[in-house]
């Protein structure tokens, strides 16, 4: 598979709704994919595309000068486990670095949730050298508790 990754680009909402459309597991509260289909206008975002069509994105958001966030990453689930998400998070990085981040965080349900989807988001992080930092219950809520991973990019 050729893969290409491009961005960071502002305005990829009608390139990352299909995908968000397409992982109802993780994407299912329609309030909460408008939240993230309106944030892949506003904030960069990187988008990974082959034989023509884009199959993954990952939009960020800087916090400060040396901190930033992966707001919401997906890939259609034909491309799991295949390269895809390894390879937006790294562009992301090197995008990062030569801006003087030195942090990368991302927020995911801990595994006091028992979705087994999550558990593979988990391990998927952990796979790209995310650590686990803190966990809340008063992000989302105490039957969501959030898992707070982080990683120093530099």
């Amino acid at each position: 598979m050729k893969l290409r990754v491009e961005g960071p680009l502002i305005g990829q909402s009608r390139a990352c709704e299909p995908i968000l459309r397409a992982l109802p597991n993780w994407f299912g509260l329609e309030a909460s994919a408008q939240a993230y289909i309106t944030q892949t206008d506003l904030l960069p975002t990187f988008i990974a595309i082959t034989d023509g069509s884009t199959v993954g994105f990952l939009t960020l958001k800087q916090h400060s000068g040396t901190a930033a966030e992966i707001v919401v990453m997906g890939v259609l689930p034909h491309y799991h486990r295949r390269g895809v998400g390894r390879a937006l998070v790294e562009r992301a990085e090197d995008y990062l670095r030569r801006t003087g981040t030195s942090f990368l965080q991302v927020k995911t349900l801990s595994e006091r949730h028992p979705d087994p989807n999550y558990a593979r988001t988990r391990a998927f992080y952990k796979a790209v050298g995310f650590v686990e930092l803190e966990e809340f219950t008063e992000i989302w809520d105490t039957d969501s508790p959030c898992l707070q991973m982080i990683k120093y990019l530099l």
